[in-house]
Parts: C-alpha cells; structure tokens; sequence
C-alpha cells in the first residue's frame, strides 16, 4: 500500500507537470492529456519493461490512466484562471521525481533485485518521465542541461532510503525520509544553484 500510494501521488505531481509544460508549448487538450500521461508514466513504463514483469502498472492498474490524464486536465482547467509560474513547474517536478524514485526502488526491491539495481530503477522511474516531457515539448531534457542538482538528488534519496531500511527503520519511514531528501536537496539546489562539476575539455 505504501508503493501504491506514493506512485498514485507522484503520478499526479508528474501529470501536472506535464500539463503545465503543455500549456507553456500552447498545446491543444489532447496534446495536454498526451504529455500528462507520458510524463507521469514514462519512468514507470521503461521500469516495468526493464525488470520484465507482467504487465506494465497502468494497463494492470488503469487508476494510474485515469489519474494521470484526470491531473492534466485539472491542471489545464486552473491554468485558465491562475497561470503558474516556471519555478512552480521545477517544484512539481521535483516533487514527482522523489516520489516516483523511491518507489521505483521499492519495487526493484520487492522483485528480489540487489540494492545496485534498485538504486537504477528508481533512477530510471524518477527521471525518465521528465525527459519524455521535456523531448515533447521540443526542450532539451533537464537532466543534461548544465543546471542544479537533479539525478544526484535522487540518487542521494535512495540511498538513504536503503541504508534506512538497513538499520531496521521501518519501511513506511524509510520512504518518507528518502522522498523528503530528494525533495528538499532538488529545491535547495533551485534557491542556491547547486550544481555538480562540468567536465569541459581544453580546446587545442
């Protein structure tokens, strides 16, 4: 229940994300819907075909569709009234992507994968719906852009969510505190413009 919940949450604050970055393209209503849904199921997808399992979660569970789509349109319909700022979209985003990574982590997890494929997964799960977004809408994806921490801060939350786990913390903790630190380390990294390295080869 506790995956479940969090991927519904995070399905949503990815559809909104999405619809806004739509909205901002001047995108029709089925464009809006198209993009919500595949930024809010994108990494959850390319997971799901990646691990092998069944079925992909939204044709198992058609919640998620409807979710999705529902939360885009929603978004569109506020839009109208209240028109949102860029930084809301960087918050939503990163608010989807920690939602999405620890429960991309559990279900490696659960799926008896080691804790270094789980770390991937959930990676995959929190970041890949935002490319998708991003290649839709004609923008180069956010985590190649020279910009504030990202991946990192994903990858940072789920290995605390494993070392959590390792030190016996309950699990509905554990996946708490890992969604709060990627949520937090991705807005801190906005205000203060935290940022990895950039690797620049000297031109000859």
């Amino acid at each position: 229940m506790i995956i479940y919940w969090l991927q519904l949450l995070g399905t949503a604050v990815f559809a909104c994300s999405g619809a806004l970055e739509a909205g901002r393209k001047r995108l029709d209503l089925v464009g809006v819907s198209a993009v919500s849904f595949i930024t809010a199921m994108g990494g959850g997808t390319v997971r799901d075909v990646l691990l092998d399992r069944e079925a992909l979660l939204w044709t198992a569970d058609p919640a998620y569709l409807y979710v999705s789509i529902g939360a885009g349109l929603m978004t569109w319909a506020l839009a109208r009234i209240w028109i949102p700022s860029r930084r809301l979209l960087l918050v939503l985003d990163a608010g989807g992507m920690a939602l999405f990574a620890i429960s991309g982590v559990e279900i490696a997890e659960h799926m008896g994968q080691s804790a270094g494929i789980a770390v991937v997964m959930g990676l995959i799960t929190g970041a890949a719906g935002g490319v998708f977004r991003d290649v839709l809408c004609g923008e180069i994806p956010l985590i190649f852009r020279r910009s504030e921490l990202y991946v990192s801060a994903a990858l940072v939350g789920c290995l605390v969510y494993l070392c959590a786990k390792a030190l016996n913390v309950p699990a509905a903790t554990a996946s708490l505190l890992g969604v709060l630190v990627i949520f937090f380390l991705r807005v801190a990294a906005l205000k203060w413009n935290w940022s990895l390295p950039v690797f620049v080869l000297p031109e000859k």
